[in-house]
């Protein structure tokens, strides 16, 4: 059993399918260190979906956690966390959530502050963020 969830824009043409990790707290951590990276977000290109499977890939490291396809062919209706919509590295709607059907509790289990710092320490060290740019939005919240 997984705590599977999908990730797409607008559109729903690619979508990021994620076996674990798939909370918003954790789906909001990967897309607020792609947003802290200054990476193009993935509705303008596909430079930024690519940037979000480095990301995650590199926090999973190397497992069958992650996968990349368009979105009619992925498990977007998951029974775990459906489908974040983004957009600009930031979630814009949620979908296919069956909590009418099952009493679904949003997970709220890992801190922003742990969990990007646990992002950046996976990454390859040439690629990581300064600390201070972490501590600077986390204390702004902004960029």
């Amino acid at each position: 059993m997984g705590n599977r969830a999908v990730i797409s824009t607008e559109d729903k043409q690619i979508g990021v399918y994620l076996h674990w990790n798939g909370g918003r707290d954790s789906v909001e951590a990967f897309l607020t260190y792609c947003k802290l990276k200054g990476y193009r977000p993935p509705e303008e290109d596909n430079y930024g979906w690519a940037r979000l499977c480095q990301i995650i890939g590199n926090f999973f490291g190397g497992t069958n956690s992650l996968g990349i396809d368009k979105f009619e062919k992925l498990d977007y209706d998951n029974w775990d966390n459906g489908t974040y919509i983004i957009k600009n590295w930031a979630i814009v709607d949620r979908q296919y959530l069956h909590d009418d059907e099952c009493e679904f509790e949003e997970q709220q289990e890992y801190d922003l502050k742990d969990m990007l710092i646990g992002i950046n320490e996976s990454q390859p060290e040439k690629e990581q963020l300064p600390f201070e740019i972490i501590e600077e939005y986390l204390n702004n919240k902004e960029l």
